[in-house]
């Protein structure tokens, strides 16, 4: 879920969970779906087939919602960003960049930067946002809504710097 709310300094103004726990209830239900048909038309009935599956389901899909909750989540506080396991304090960020041109013949400096939080690159199905850091060094923010992030970034900036 993204959303802005500015109306406490302690509440995100920008969240990403990453993967949602809803999730890991998929597998159990397609089971019992797979159960509920074999009930009503088949003389066999597979209980211990459908169970085991659905526990195994169940694990896999916890083990990789908990990863993504971990290492795909992005929050923006009002004195930093969080990608993945990295902070990133506001104070340290200089700009954020205008976005990539998908149309340009040469890629922007900005997207060959380092990405930020532990992982090699931008996540898939996440797009980099661009951003200069004090230092001069460039970085990739990310988020699946990189258009949210990018408005709640640039304002939470702004209120950093006190020109909003």
């Amino acid at each position: 879920m993204s959303g802005s709310n500015a109306d406490s300094p302690t509440e995100p103004l920008f969240i990403e969970p990453g993967a949602r726990w809803r999730t890991v209830a998929y597998g159990p239900v397609f089971c019992i779906v797979a159960l509920v048909i074999e009930l009503l038309t088949g003389p066999v009935v597979h209980w211990f087939a459908l169970t085991l599956f659905a526990v195994i389901l169940t694990g896999i899909v916890y083990a990789q919602v908990v990863a993504a909750r971990r290492h795909v989540s992005v929050v923006l506080g009002a004195a930093s960003l969080r990608q993945g396991t990295e902070e990133l304090l506001l104070a340290e960020i200089d700009a954020v960049l205008p976005k990539a041109d998908p149309y340009a013949d040469e890629p922007q400096r900005w997207e060959f930067a380092r990405s930020l939080g532990e992982l090699s690159s931008v996540p898939r199905r996440r797009k980099g946002i661009g951003l200069r850091l004090r230092d001069g060094s460039l970085v990739q923010a990310w988020a699946r809504d990189d258009d949210g992030l990018r408005v709640a970034l640039t304002d939470a900036l702004a209120r950093v710097r006190g020109t909003s």
